[in-house]
């Protein structure tokens, strides 16, 4: 008695959009879910799917010693090799920064890390933020992000300095930049999208233009100034001038 079988072969949708899709599944996975509240700050995050999916990512957590962590990433490239080398990237950090070291040697770790296996032309920016809420003292290191942003009575101002992206270099180092805000004061960090949004006309979404929606923030919560930026963000790229998703994190210290 002879049997026959069948095999069934399932085909994958190779499609550019099912390939988007698929990037935009992980990248969705790779981003916090609500508000972070103190006693006397907030963390929010906001993110904007203008155009091509990007291998931007977020977080922020309280860590065991007291401290807040946060970071925003993007990773170089669009599609689905960015958003899994994001994975890579933010999962390699998820292992570092419950560890309690300082914010340069959290990135200083990422990067041996990342060299030990690389991925040829794949690097990620990375910034890396510690909130103490018993002193008031923010620290943060660079790995080539744009630079953040305070508010305050005094107005705005970008903090610290930039540095080599995540990977890139073996022996890179980072500095640790220090800053105390003061009660109402704000802190945004984003990814470079929001930096290089332009309009119709060709008017890039500058330092100016960003100061002045951000000097506006002073009275609002978190959330509350996410949601105006984002408002601003989405009108000034309404004639199509992104190509690029728009990430950001603000810290919020309460009046």
């Amino acid at each position: 008695m002879s049997t026959s079988s069948a095999v069934a072969v399932v085909a994958w949708p190779h499609t550019l959009e099912a390939g988007r899709d698929e990037a935009r599944l992980i990248q969705d996975s790779l981003l916090p879910r609500g508000t972070l509240r103190g006693a006397a700050f907030e963390v929010a995050f906001r993110f904007a799917p203008l155009g091509e999916v990007r291998g931007d990512f977020a977080d922020f957590f309280q860590l065991p010693n007291g401290l807040v962590g946060m970071y925003v990433s993007a990773v170089v490239g669009k599609g689905l090799i960015a958003a899994m080398y994001a994975s890579l990237v933010m999962g390699t950090i998820r292992g570092i920064n419950k560890t309690g070291e300082d914010s340069g040697a959290v990135l200083g770790l990422l990067t041996k890390r990342l060299r030990v296996r690389p991925s040829p032309g794949c690097y990620s920016s990375v910034i890396y933020a510690l909130f103490n809420p018993a002193t008031g003292v923010l620290t943060f290191s660079n790995a080539g992000i744009p630079l953040p942003l305070l508010v305050s009575a005094n107005g705005c101002c970008s903090l610290g300095e930039g540095g080599f992206p995540s990977g890139m270099f073996p022996d890179a180092s980072y500095e640790i930049h220090s800053v105390r805000p003061s009660p109402g004061d704000a802190v945004l960090f984003a990814a470079d999208g929001l930096h290089e949004m332009r309009n119709a006309e060709n008017e890039d979404r500058s330092w100016g233009k960003l100061e002045e929606i951000w000097k506006q923030f002073r009275c609002k919560s978190a959330d509350e100034c996410l949601d105006f930026l984002f408002d601003q963000v989405r009108t000034f790229s309404a004639s199509g001038g992104s190509h690029d998703d728009i990430t950001a994190v603000v810290l919020k210290l309460a009046l």
